[in-house]
């Protein structure tokens, strides 16, 4: 297997093994196997991550959301109706200029913030797999393109050595019929 492989990056790729990455090799192997490449890389991804991951991957998701800017929105419209218009009458736990709920919401960044850039640094991680990815069926389409070029390459030189062959056959009859009338033959071959 690994003589194909080699053999194969050097017809390819001109180059042997050594100068290769992994992922090129790993290429060239499926080609030598006649095996697929292609692959879920959202499905591998998501079957490794763990709870917590899943959970911030949730969060960022609906914190992202327009249910959560509604949501949120009324709480705030909600409190502060509460803080102003209602306990106007009473002693508000929250008077304006709303210190408490000031309080609440840079809690809520505070803890927001950091669970969102782990859901996006584990989307760039996704992303570079998928490029990788990528890259690698591309790179088996390229080199599985260039194989049949060759194949039809090799195709053609075999029926244009038939042709010539048949053309040199033929000439040859048109000699001999030219020969056995009697006339000069006109033909070269």
């Amino acid at each position: 297997m690994n003589e194909q492989v080699t053999h194969l990056a050097e017809r390819l790729l001109h180059r042997g093994l050594d100068g290769l990455a992994e992922r090129e090799r790993r290429v060239l192997a499926r080609i030598a196997e006649h095996s697929h490449i292609s692959r879920d890389i959202n499905r591998d991804h998501d079957q490794q991550m763990t709870l917590g991951e899943r959970l911030a991957d949730k969060v960022a998701e609906f914190g992202g959301s327009w249910t959560f800017i509604l949501i949120f929105a009324g709480f705030m419209v909600i409190w502060a109706l509460i803080n102003t218009v209602v306990l106007v009458v009473g002693k508000p736990f929250d008077p304006y200029p709303f210190v408490f709920l000031n309080l609440i919401l840079s809690m809520l960044a505070a803890i927001q913030a950091p669970i969102i850039m782990m859901s996006q640094n584990r989307q760039s991680d996704k992303d570079r797999l998928a490029a990788a990815h990528d890259y690698e069926v591309n790179l088996k389409a390229e080199l599985e393109i260039m194989r049949l070029h060759e194949k039809l390459d090799a195709v053609r030189v075999e029926q244009l050595a038939k042709l010539i062959e048949l053309q040199q056959e033929q000439n040859q009859f048109l000699t001999q019929l030219a020969e056995s009338v009697g006339e000069r033959p006109m033909l070269k071959s």
